[in-house]
């Protein structure tokens, strides 16, 4: 791992709490640009007497790394052997988000609000940036949510995919993970909602009513209107379901 005159060597660290110093370390010459995708880092057994912790402190640490996506292990020997910093991807930042947005239990207002300011900015960029083959997928998943009989099951799946493909749709990526981390973390709660509502047929159709405004708002490029009408989508939803679609 890189040094520098201005940055002080790792200390001894209680066991409990060694590899979360190995991984601020880490994160530390991340941000200041010492460490950038696709450096390697030192060998275990150097780390290790670099940051003045144990063998077993450096490899839990790379283990949490790993899960996060921020470091990818090579197997073997030579240019492919060690532990390499990587980009994020996408799915393992937005399983990150997705879980620590569950666990928190956030007020379901604040997770709404929270939806329509994410959601009215993917719209607007969607109707703009859209490339023919999103408008077909768009379109692809509103008609499959307007089968006759769907379940509940499938379309709380397409409405997810729905609102989620918007997003990728106005080639904002970090929008996008966002958006699907929140979208996912209600997906359990909105299809309870679903269960719950003693007029499904009526709240189902509005809903889809809903997903044609928007999608006509984006396919004609007005990027204001496709942001009122899935905000008006959303804050329906939310009036009359326990969380929201």
């Amino acid at each position: 791992m890189p040094t520098s005159s201005s940055q002080p060597q790792g200390r001894p660290a209680g066991r409990s709490r060694a590899h979360e110093m190995v991984i601020h370390r880490v994160e530390e010459q991340i941000t200041d640009g010492t460490l950038s995708v696709g450096d390697r880092l030192p060998p275990e057994r150097d780390l290790a007497a670099r940051l003045g912790v144990s063998r077993a402190a450096v490899r839990e640490a790379m283990r949490a790394l790993e899960a996060l996506g921020v470091v990818r292990a090579g197997v073997g020997v030579g240019r492919d052997s060690g532990t390499v910093l990587s980009s994020m991807p996408s799915e393992a930042l937005t399983q990150m988000l997705r879980l620590h947005i569950a666990l928190a239990n956030f007020p379901a207002d604040d997770v709404i609000e929270a939806r329509v300011m994410l959601e009215r900015w993917s719209a607007g960029l969607a109707a703009r940036h859209a490339s023919d083959d999103d408008r077909a997928r768009l379109l692809d998943l509103v008609e499959r949510m307007e089968a006759p009989d769907i379940a509940r099951d499938d379309f709380n799946e397409l409405d997810t995919a729905f609102h989620v493909a918007i997003a990728e749709a106005g080639r904002n990526r970090l929008v996008a993970d966002m958006t699907s981390a929140i979208r996912g973390s209600m997906r359990r709660a909105i299809l309870d909602s679903f269960y719950a509502h003693p007029d499904w047929e009526s709240v189902q159709s509005r809903l889809r009513d809903g997903h044609r405004r928007v999608l006509a708002a984006i396919d004609s490029g007005e990027g204001s209107r496709a942001a009122d009408e899935v905000e008006e989508h959303i804050r329906y939803a939310f009036s009359v379901l326990s969380w929201g679609a």
